[in-house]
């Protein structure tokens, strides 16, 4: 697949504010958002939908996708950031203006429900995005430093991100040493993409997973559904980020634990494996680009971006 990387993020830059799933509360971390971002040297546009709420959404399918496709369309928007995740985001793939980010490739940052744009993003343009902090969630309040750092590290620079910090040392579930392009995201989001349009293929991929709030024997379901579909053929290797909040809480009822899940599956798939990376549903996130090579060494502990994501 021909890479579609964006340029890369200058101070004066417009970035783009949506809500392409879940509502966000209360609206007052819109605005601290705003201002933090301002603060840093940059313009703000704002969707013109982000305060509103449908149940779980952000508003409306059709103002949710206005505000995306406003975004990608609108040449003086060099970033996209999500305000926050929730659920959505995939009611949105099919009415995408793909065309549009063929034309204009703009960095595209967000995590949890966002991988489903992103990953749809890839399938569709080949376009390189950030896994990193939401607006409305890490930046309306003072940011963790290592977030605030490697994020803007990540979307200010043309030269390769290299070994990605590890402020508490991984872990080897599987030995090896693989390289391969670096993909993933939330693990709900990926295995619900299977049998879609919109899940880019994973041959020689080192997959990135991370969770929040599921039980053992749901991440159990997810992990089995990818293996089976095919997905997961010719996997180059594993990260395991962090699964927070996914052990169960009700002793009476047996289970597995979610660690003895995730090391049951890395057995089954057979790659070199990392586990304990800091990202995902945690205040302290590295952010990772999707779509470019990374190396991935259980015997340092060690992941490394080995191409730039942006040009400049």
């Amino acid at each position: 697949m021909t890479l579609l990387k964006p340029k890369k993020l200058r101070p004066g830059d417009l970035i783009g504010l949506i809500a392409p799933a879940g509502p966000v509360l209360p609206h007052t971390r819109i605005q601290s958002a705003v201002n933090y971002l301002e603060k840093m040297g940059y313009r703000v546009a704002l969707g013109r939908h982000v305060e509103e709420q449908y149940g779980y959404l952000a508003g409306e399918d059709s103002n949710r996708l206005a505000d995306l496709n406003d975004m990608l369309a609108n040449t003086q928007v060099r970033m996209i950031m999500a305000l926050r995740g929730g659920y959505g985001c995939m009611r949105l793939l099919e009415g995408i203006n793909y065309r549009s980010l063929r034309r204009d490739p703009k960095i595209i940052v967000g995590f949890s429900d966002i991988t489903a744009l992103q990953l749809a993003f890839y399938r569709r343009t080949g376009l390189v995005s950030f896994a990193g902090p939401m607006a409305a969630v890490e930046f309306s309040d003072p940011p963790d430093p290592l977030t605030e750092e490697h994020f803007w590290k990540a979307v200010t620079t043309t030269h390769r991100l290299g070994l990605i910090p590890t402020p508490e040392p991984l872990t080897s579930l599987r030995p090896g040493r693989s390289e391969g392009t670096l993909l993933g995201g939330n693990l709900s989001l990926l295995a619900s993409l299977v049998g879609t349009r919109f899940l880019p293929k994973l041959k020689n991929a080192i997959l990135m997973l991370e969770e929040v709030d599921e039980r053992p024997y749901r991440i159990d379901r997810m992990l089995t559904q990818l293996k089976l579909s095919g997905a997961l053929k010719d996997l180059k290797g594993l990260v395991i980020g962090q699964f927070t909040q996914c052990e169960t809480n009700d002793p009476t009822r047996p289970s597995l634990r979610c660690v003895e899940v995730l090391q049951d599956f890395t057995r089954a798939m057979d790659v070199p494996t990392l586990a304990g990376l800091c990202h995902g549903h945690v205040s302290r996130k590295v952010t990772l680009p999707w779509g470019v090579r990374a190396r991935l060494e259980t015997k340092t502990g060690r992941l490394e971006i080995m191409e730039a994501a942006l040009i400049s």
